[in-house]
């Protein structure tokens, strides 16, 4: 999987290129951005409650459980001294389901992709290419 991040012409606004589909990010106003997108930690927070409602769904199709509607709420906050990072996930979920069903999907939402890297061992690589930039 890749992701490429090109600054736009003004602030911090970036277009990020993944496959074959156009991301646009930034800061608030209040961060001197433009607030033409979400910021990248907002992005993070999107990515986690996205995978977790496409896990809860896929697992609950395999089941034949009819889910319907799907929502995932998640509340991100960042590390600061002394505190970890926190990722606080409200599945909600229909009326209907058994508190089995109900329980067995809140577990698989901590197996879904994101979340699993998220919550394990991540090593970054960093290395600089110097390129020619064209006007």
């Amino acid at each position: 999987m890749q992701a490429t991040a090109e600054r736009a012409n003004s602030g911090f606004r970036h277009t990020v290129r993944v496959r074959g589909h156009l991301i646009t990010v930034d800061e608030t106003l209040e961060a001197g951005g433009t607030d033409t997108g979400p910021d990248p930690q907002e992005l993070l927070a999107a990515s986690l409650a996205s995978c977790t409602a496409i896990t809860l769904e896929m697992y609950a199709a395999r089941k034949g459980w009819g889910v319907g509607h799907v929502e995932v709420d998640v509340q991100y906050t960042p590390a600061e001294r002394g505190t970890p990072t926190r990722f606080d996930l409200v599945l909600r979920l229909p009326a209907e389901l058994s508190d089995e069903q109900a329980e067995r999907l809140c577990v698989i939402a901590a197996k879904c992709p994101v979340h699993r890297a998220l919550d394990g061992e991540v090593m970054f690589r960093e290395r600089v290419e110097r390129v020619q930039l064209t006007a």
